[in-house]
């Protein structure tokens, strides 16, 4: 692994953890989002500043949210995490997978896939 794909994944971490587990999306968003921000998921608006209120709506609402990062991948200037998100401390939440475009220290670009986890997997593996 490079130096520079190392970083990106501190980026990324970093941003992550201010985010979610800290509960500081606008401060996230203000410390490792670049202004050129392009956001791919469905649910969010295009661009940092709308992007950013939309996470903050989202994290605000749902005070018992957690994020597990289980796994972080770099190649070149993209960093996938696999991680669950759950909302309540009860549920068992979506296994997510978030790609990042990091360029210069900011995250540039974002896409995820998103899936509930369920009870039971037919193969009998779990999702994370």
């Amino acid at each position: 692994m490079t130096q520079s794909q190392q970083h990106n994944k501190e980026v990324v971490l970093a941003f992550l953890r201010l985010a979610f587990t800290e509960k500081r999306p606008a401060e996230a968003f203000a410390e490792y989002v670049g202004e050129d921000y392009i956001q791919h998921n469905p649910h969010a608006p295009a661009g940092a500043a709308a992007s950013a209120r939309y996470l903050a709506g989202f994290v605000a609402g749902h005070p018992g949210l957690t994020l597990d990062v289980h796994r972080v991948l770099a190649e070149d200037d993209l960093v996938c995490t696999h991680s669950v998100l759950r909302l309540t401390p009860d549920s068992r939440g979506s296994a997510i997978a978030d790609v990042m475009r990091v360029r210069d220290g900011r995250i540039v670009e974002h896409w995820d896939v998103v899936q509930e986890v369920p009870e039971v997997t037919v193969s009998g593996n779990p999702m994370v």
